[in-house]
């Protein structure tokens, strides 16, 4: 599972990079792109924006601190990714998008003077902008609550522990002593 999990990290961070580089290319010089509208109900579009800030513009111009927040928190991502390597598919999943959507705006930060590239804009109910790899961390986030909530390995653990605490030779062990 750590093979799969790094090289599906390994991609969508080659997917986020490349359409960065297409927002560059293009989106930029356009500004916006009408991308799905229903009519003159507008739903999506495609906006180039540059953020050096996190979620909604907070630690806006505090580029070495959110390289150093992110860092960390990949780093934790790193080590849960290999040392759960065998526990869940769901944690495994949920810990490689949430570190292959860090990376990817962790490369941004680093090399575009701490600006994040993002270019999907919401226009249903005016949210933020925000891009692939804001989405990976997103969704990683849900499925690693998800893997909190309603898992069955603390279940399964004192369930364990349970039959092999009533196992015929714990009986013994306890009408021996």
């Amino acid at each position: 599972m750590l093979i799969f999990s790094l090289i599906a990290a390994a991609i969508l961070i080659g997917i986020d990079q490349l359409i960065k580089l297409w927002a560059v290319g293009i989106l930029q010089e356009q500004g916006t792109i009408p991308f799905f509208h229903i009519g003159n109900f507008e739903i999506l579009d495609l906006t180039y924006l540059e953020n050096n800030g996190a979620v909604f513009g907070s630690f806006a111009g505090m580029r070495w601190f959110l390289i150093g927040i992110v860092s960390v928190m990949l780093l934790i991502c790193l080590w849960g990714i290999i040392h759960y390597r065998n526990h869940s598919k769901l944690l495994s999943i949920s810990l490689s998008l949430i570190f292959a959507g860090g990376i990817g705006n962790l490369i941004d930060r680093i090399f575009r003077d701490g600006r994040v590239i993002d270019y999907i804009e919401v226009k249903l109910f005016h949210f933020a902008i925000f891009n692939f790899a804001d989405c990976c961390v997103v969704i990683g986030i849900v499925l690693f609550i998800f893997y909190v909530l309603f898992s069955d390995t603390q279940k399964n653990n004192s369930n364990n522990k349970n039959i092999a605490d009533s196992s015929p030779e714990k009986e013994e062990e306890r009408e021996n002593a």
